[in-house]
């Protein structure tokens, strides 16, 4: 049995431990990261969706997506790479958030003006120019295919939308993280794929080690848990569910790929668009498709999973989540071949991440990321990279939480929002959005 010594250990080597492991690395901190997959970005960051957005509901939430955009508009420059190198390319195709009574689009908008973000209110006569194939129509609230008044004729329309000229995506999220790993390697930090972490251990309340599956035992006084789904299990092997409000488990979710018409073009012409009144999210997807996901509507059941489960795509969500989208965008049709990918997210309660220290000292958390938080990838390996290093130096940041200055923006961001002590917030959305 060997034993190594480490500054710091990150479990989980997707988009957002893989972005923390870098941050710590730029700091000059000698880092492991472990992963029970073969690669980074092989778990839960290959099923995200990767759209970059910035409608959340909170100051804070706002602040962190709109500097995370500076990253990714700057990917090469960030990750010190090569002009030759092989990187995630970020496609800024805007996205329209429709507007419903009441909708999500009232709670963003305040925080939109307080940090400058520009933003277009769209009406009919503004898709008949930007996508004349859309529907705005009135088709909420979402129901299935099942229920006999998913077919009725709407008699309204929406008002329009508030469309983001700077939102877009990353075409592949998996590549984004091995460009984070092979960037962290670069500055020194290592990588061990293919192995799982049996027991972590501690005296008294403060964190000494863990134990690999092969025998190795690491010594280190910091661990960061960004183990995606397996997240909970790791929290208990450290006993650091004590003091947690907030809790995560894994939820089983898949998104559709739908094949553009030729005409239809929508790799290039179309845009994301939020739909929460017909109970779907869409963006383009290379090839001329579209990829359509659901926004965890009231009549969409939520799976509740092992974190290790691999399924296969479900009959009726695919025709639930197919179907929504050829009421908005009829010209679409419903293609013979069902094609889409099935993955597990970590959801918080609320779905929104605990970015945090815990009760036992020198353990941290990035979990309960949701599926939203892989545009923030960047400035949340920063925001943690910051946290730990405060409270390691002595600050309390459950009585004086720790503010992040975007390095970007200089927008301040409050990282007590991601606490795990805090009470669920009221204003969540509550779903995914990409």
């Amino acid at each position: 049995m060997s034993t190594q010594a480490y500054d710091a250990v990150i479990i989980g080597s997707g988009v957002i431990g893989s972005s923390i492991t870098y941050e710590l690395g730029r700091r000059g901190l000698r880092t492991l990261t472990v992963d029970r997959n073969g690669g980074a970005g092989l778990g839960s960051t290959s099923y995200s969706s990767a759209i970059v957005r910035f409608t959340y509901s909170t100051y804070p939430g706002v602040a962190m997506s709109y500097e995370g955009l500076r990253y990714w508009q700057n990917w090469g420059d960030h990750l010190n790479a090569g002009s030759n190198d092989d990187l995630a390319k970020f496609h800024q195709c805007g996205m329209a958030t429709l507007k419903t009574e009441g909708g999500h689009h009232l709670k963003v908008l305040p925080h939109f003006d307080s940090i400058g973000i520009p933003y277009e209110h769209w009406d009919i006569d503004d898709f008949r120019v930007h996508l004349p194939e859309l529907d705005l129509s009135t088709f909420g609230p979402p129901k299935r295919p099942d229920d006999e008044s998913f077919w009725n004729e709407p008699t309204e329309q929406l008002e329009g939308a508030v469309f983001t000229p700077e939102a877009g995506y990353i075409s592949d999220p998996q590549l984004a993280a091995q460009n984070l790993c092979t960037a962290a390697t670069a500055l020194g930090c290592e990588f061990l794929f293919n192995v799982e972490v049996t027991s972590i251990t501690r005296t008294g309340h403060r964190i000494t080690g863990l134990q690999l599956a092969h025998g190795t035992t690491i010594s280190t006084p910091v661990i960061v848990n960004a183990a995606g789904p397996h997240s909970r299990i790791v929290n208990e092997m450290a006993g650091a569910l004590e003091d947690m409000s907030i809790g995560t488990n894994p939820l089983r979710q898949e998104v559709h790929h739908v094949p553009s018409p030729p005409e239809f073009d929508f790799e290039n012409r179309g845009f994301s668009i939020a739909d929460d009144d017909n109970g779907i999210y869409v963006r383009p997807d290379l090839g001329n498709n579209i990829l359509v996901g659901s926004t965890e509507p009231d009549c969409d059941p939520l799976h509740w999973v092992d974190p290790d489960y691999q399924g296969e795509i479900d009959v009726g969500q695919w025709e639930a989540q197919v179907l929504r989208l050829n009421r908005r965008l009829p010209s679409v049709g419903v293609p013979h071949q069902k094609r889409g990918v099935v993955g597990v997210y970590d959801v918080a309660d609320d779905w929104i991440p605990i970015y945090d220290r815990t009760c036992v000292d020198g353990f941290y958390v990035a979990i309960g990321t949701s599926g939203n938080q892989f545009k923030n990838a960047g400035i949340a390996g920063y925001c943690m990279s910051e946290l730990i290093e405060a409270v390691e130096n002595g600050q309390d940041h459950d009585s004086d939480p720790v503010s992040v200055t975007g390095p970007h923006t200089s927008l301040p961001i409050d990282m007590g929002n991601f606490r795990r002590t805090r009470t669920i917030n009221p204003d969540s959305s509550m779903s995914v959005h990409g």
